[in-house]
């Protein structure tokens, strides 16, 4: 798509708001999304910036770290001097999802619901906490990507509100939920426990939302959908579907995945895991390359290191042990080690996960998982051996990779 064609669809669709006066608030993701976020704020900017009251921007980070105003400047795609100038009137606000003087409290999923949504998994309630922010607000727009995603099937809609910008509670809940159905029965499939728990999570919301979801391919803007966060959502999902799965005739023993600069950490680097863990031949080995990666998490990295990764029946059959822990990384932590089983004191992962970055190797067997020092990988051994059952995926993280056959574990 060209800016003129992003243009055109953003022009009708705000047309259709009426956001003259009004108080609007763009939310959008980190830079560990790939999007062309900055096109959309600028052109947003230009067609509404000078008749709206307010027109804000908020990062929807979920857990991550916050942004620097450099880093906002950049995933933004303007320079500190426009943001001084033209972009003066614009308030950039991070996410802050452990400050509770941050959040507002919208409701909550009573257990019954919850039981239907789950599919019957959990019967508990579940607390709704957002941002109180954007209660100043008339107007949300949300703006993001859609990509297969490991605990929601595929990203974006109101996944930008929860966990973009929501509570440790609802969050805590629905990863917990994608990770005892598993990763490789969610990931790439479209409707859900997890986006049921979401949809109705942003049902509680009062404000007003309204979604661009941009489909990206190949570093291309695909597709751009406006509408409500669900019909966006689904339409993006519908092609996200086909330009975002690659199937593969047979499993590899080895995979090298690669992971791109705009994963930092392993919180977010675990993504080079959850997109080839459907291609991994049972017992093989899938490799986490990324040089640049010296941290498991700058924020919850303590607590990690405090559990290590493990599979989904690890925590299920010692759960009074576990229950107490955030959920959330109790999910990170299987969607990590990938799926396995745990019977009579031993735990059998499927495949071994080995991480080659600045992680020292007392730290990975610390936390139960391989090591490779990353000077001893040459990329180039990789490459171009599939028919050997070798794989190299140069940028890991947004393209899901499944078996044309796919086994009954890999299944949703």
């Amino acid at each position: 798509m060209n800016n003129q064609q992003v243009r055109d669809i953003a022009a009708r669709a705000l047309s259709s708001l009426h956001l003259a006066g009004k108080r609007v608030l763009l939310i959008v993701p980190d830079s560990t999304r790939t999007a062309p976020v900055g096109l959309l704020f600028r052109t947003i900017h230009d067609l509404i910036g000078s008749e709206t009251r307010n027109l804000d921007v908020m990062i929807a980070l979920g857990t991550h770290p916050p942004m620097s105003d450099e880093a906002i400047n950049q995933r933004l795609e303007i320079t500190a001097e426009e943001r001084a100038g033209k972009y003066r009137r614009v308030r950039m606000l991070n996410h802050a999802w452990n400050d509770p003087a941050a959040l507002a409290h919208v409701g909550t999923i009573k257990s019954a619901e919850i039981g239907e949504l789950s599919g019957g998994l959990f019967a508990m309630d579940v607390d709704v906490a957002i941002n109180r922010a954007v209660f100043d607000y008339d107007q949300l727009i949300l703006v993001g990507p859609v990509f297969p995603h490991e605990v929601v099937g595929f990203s974006g809609g109101n996944k930008y509100l929860f966990p973009g910008i929501g509570g440790a509670d609802i969050l805590n809940f629905f990863h917990w939920l994608g990770a005892v159905i598993t990763n490789p029965k969610i990931i790439g499939n479209k409707w859900t426990p997890v986006r049921r728990v979401v949809d109705r999570a942003a049902a509680l919301v009062s404000v007003p939302r309204f979604a661009f979801c941009m489909v990206v391919h190949e570093g291309n803007l695909t597709g751009l959908f406006a509408g409500t966060p669900e019909d966006a959502w689904s339409q993006a999902a519908d092609l996200s579907a086909q330009l975002h799965i690659v199937y593969k005739d047979r499993p590899f023993h080895t995979v090298l995945s690669c992971a791109p600069p705009m994963y930092d950490e392993i919180w977010v680097g675990g993504k080079c895991m959850y997109k080839l863990e459907p291609v991994v031949a049972d017992d093989g080995e899938l490799i986490i390359y990324g040089p640049h990666i010296r941290e498991i998490s700058v924020t919850h990295g303590t607590h990690i290191e405090s559990i290590g990764y493990h599979t989904r029946d690890y925590f299920l059959k010692q759960w009074e042990r576990f229950k107490h822990e955030p959920w959330g990384i109790l999910a990170h932590s299987t969607h990590v080690r990938g799926i396995g089983s745990y019977d009579n004191g031993i735990e059998k992962p499927r495949v071994q996960v080995t991480l080659a970055t600045q992680i020292p190797a007392e730290v990975c067997r610390a936390v139960n998982l391989g090591y490779r020092d990353p000077a001893s990988i040459r990329v180039a051994d990789y490459q171009n051996r599939e028919d050997e059952g070798i794989l190299h995926v140069p940028k890991a993280g947004e393209m899901l990779y499944r078996l044309k056959k796919s086994p009954e574990w890999a299944q949703g």
